[in-house]
């Protein structure tokens, strides 16, 4: 038994919830679950949009085939290739053996390379259609949004744009499925969190896909996690567009490593300097005790970052040295700088720090203050003149 949930007369959502996943590739937290989203467009010609996770296959086959009622599938559309996503085409294939794979260049080898699969396989380019009745899908090519064949694909009569991975978000969809049916700003920090380490490191090419989508008329977004959309689209694409420019808003992030508190007693003394300047936002983060992927999210989001490190072994400490590696490969650029440091007997922290800005180019804000053993009256001030150059830089 299954209600269906309808985007159009034609168009159903068949997505499932998995609250069981601890870490999305494996890397993610995922204390709220993620949903995996799929469509079934079921007109004269009968097409699915993306499959489900190979573990949530038979949740999901149970209302797929409610709502074929018997009919058989022509068309599986492949948007994306990702596992999450295209788990479940062999075992598809296997019940529906005429059904048609579409995919692009790109797609059809990984189709292959995954699975196996070489019959029935449809390639479509950009622009191209295909007719299902009253229903028309035109596919264009995302590339790096987040692989290199993904696509998404638009259908004409209802102005659905289903965007794959772009748009995504963590989360489970906790009864509500559209965004109008659940608070939507509750969804932000998951949907930023989200872009910022799937889809973060590929800005650039997601400036592309939102100016060739622009054209669009878009009256709803179905993407391959998170809610649909189809009263927020324009803050959605906004705020794609803020995240995939780096521009960040006014406050900063102070992500320390510390082992006996003298880099955290650095961190303190510098947040409540650039709050004495009237700076709101700012968020302190211990690296041992936060996952970089919440860090990382509220990088994307303020403009302004300082990083503090113990020396260690004369390196940086190793879990500060995991979010700077991950900082730089993600390649975010735009921000304002500073760094802390603190060592025992050989200072090797800043020195490798200050290697983030130069990556990056970034501007840094203030000469770097590294501490020999404890904070002493010197450092303390030179780390509030740090929180004050901050500051002035935010607010200018």
């Amino acid at each position: 038994m299954y209600k269906p949930v309808n985007l159009s007369t034609d168009i159903y959502y068949v997505g499932v919830n998995d609250r069981k996943t601890s870490l999305f590739e494996n890397m993610w937290p995922l204390d709220k679950g993620v949903s995996y989203n799929s469509y079934v467009i079921a007109d004269e010609k009968v097409a699915i949009i993306d499959t489900v996770e190979a573990g949530q296959f038979e949740k999901w086959l149970a209302k797929v085939r409610a709502i074929l009622n018997g009919r058989n599938v022509d068309y599986l559309v492949v948007n994306h290739m990702e596992p999450d996503h295209s788990g479940a085409i062999r075992i598809l294939t296997e019940l529906y053996p005429e059904m048609e794979i579409i995919g692009n260049k790109k797609t059809i080898p990984m189709i292959e390379g995954y699975y196996g699969i070489t019959e029935n396989c449809k390639l479509v380019k950009e622009g191209d259609s295909i007719e299902l009745g009253n229903n028309k899908l035109s596919f264009y090519q995302v590339p790096m949004v987040h692989w290199p064949e993904s696509m998404v694909c638009f259908e004409e009569n209802n102005q659905i744009l289903f965007s794959s991975d772009a748009f995504g978000s963590f989360g489970t969809l906790d009864g509500g499925i559209f965004d109008d049916e659940l608070d939507f700003d509750s969804y932000i920090d998951e949907m930023r969190r989200y872009y910022s380490n799937i889809v973060g490191k590929y800005g650039n090419p997601v400036q592309k896909a939102l100016q060739k989508l622009g054209g669009l008329n878009i009256k709803m977004i179905a993407p391959s996690h998170g809610p649909i959309y189809r009263e927020n689209i324009e803050r959605m694409i906004k705020m794609y567009d803020q995240w995939s420019k780096y521009e960040g808003e006014e406050g900063v992030v102070i992500a320390y490593a510390s082992m006996y508190g003298n880099t955290e007693e650095m961190a303190e003394v510098t947040a409540r300097a650039i709050a004495e300047e009237g700076i709101k936002n700012i968020k302190v983060y211990d690296v041992s005790k936060t996952h970089p992927s919440y860090i990382i999210s509220d990088i994307f989001k303020y403009k302004g970052l300082i990083l503090g490190s113990p020396t260690y072994s004369n390196e940086l400490h190793p879990n500060m040295e995991s979010l700077a590696l991950k900082i730089q490969h993600m390649g975010i650029s735009n921000h304002y700088y500073g760094v802390l440091g603190s060592f025992t007997w050989a200072g090797a922290a800043a020195k490798k720090l200050n290697v983030v800005a130069e990556t990056l180019k970034w501007e840094v804000v203030a000469e770097a203050v590294e501490e020999k053993h404890a904070l002493k009256a010197d450092k303390y001030e030179a780390c509030r003149e740090l929180g004050k150059a901050m500051a002035e830089k935010l607010k200018a």
